[in-house]
């Protein structure tokens, strides 16, 4: 694939992140070197108050913003009650896709990257309708170990004698409203090996995630700069 003449107007990313921030960090190394090309963070966001993906971003001199399901008030904190939780999660959705969409942000594409909360339609529609992308990274194949907890599914499958192939994996993929379950960009198999405890196995995975996430968005952001180079 022939590399997209360089735009004067780079992809704007914003980045979500809910931990440690590992592959936020990986996405911030690789835009500074050029891995992923042409393009700029311009903000991160985080939904848990002690989320280390804040201290990289201030360090990189990116904006960052929490933004919680409670803490904002979407939520009344230990509500049980299925449909109060639906209604709150639909409100809180939506104003996060009311954020990006006007908040002066402008993005090109949104990275779940370690994003630790479902999106439903109140945030995809009107992101889709704008033109905006988004991608997540999840540890599991395509298909497989859907939602939470896809590692340790995988590895007590493994030690059941039950996992295909003995290779479970990873995967970034476009976000739909079902979850998982968006067409893949990229995947990777990672096989499980004999003798090894589930930390181990996380470690590995771990360290794929950090290459895939950004192999993928590069893969993206270079056809989102040559769609903007073909309309400019």
């Amino acid at each position: 694939m022939s590399e997209p003449t360089p735009s004067s107007s780079p992809c704007r990313m914003v980045v979500m992140a809910s931990g440690n921030g590992s592959n936020f960090q990986a996405l911030i190394d690789a835009v500074a070197t050029g891995q992923i090309p042409d393009s700029k963070i311009i903000r991160l966001f985080v939904n848990r108050g002690k989320a280390f993906a804040t201290t990289r971003a201030e360090r990189a001199g990116i904006p960052w913003e929490y933004f919680n399901l409670i803490s904002n008030g979407f939520q009344a904190k230990g509500e049980k009650d299925p449909q109060r939780v639906q209604e709150s999660r639909d409100k809180y959705d939506a104003a996060l896709a009311e954020k990006l969409l006007t908040g002066g942000y402008n993005p090109d594409l949104v990275v779940l990257a370690g994003w630790m909360h479902v999106f439903g339609k109140p945030f995809l529609d009107p992101l889709e309708a704008a033109g905006i992308k988004i991608i997540n990274l999840h540890p599991a194949l395509p298909g497989k170990y859907d939602g939470a907890g896809a590692i340790e599914r995988a590895f007590e499958d493994f030690k059941a004698g039950k996992l295909e192939n003995n290779k479970t994996g990873i995967m970034v993929h476009f976000v739909i409203a079902q979850v998982d379950r968006g067409a893949p960009i990229l995947t990777r198999e990672i096989e499980c090996h004999e003798g090894e405890d589930l930390h181990q196995l996380e470690e590995r995975i771990h360290a794929q995630e950090h290459e895939l996430i950004v192999e993928a968005t590069a893969k993206v952001v270079k056809e989102i700069i040559t769609r903007k180079n073909e309309t400019s």
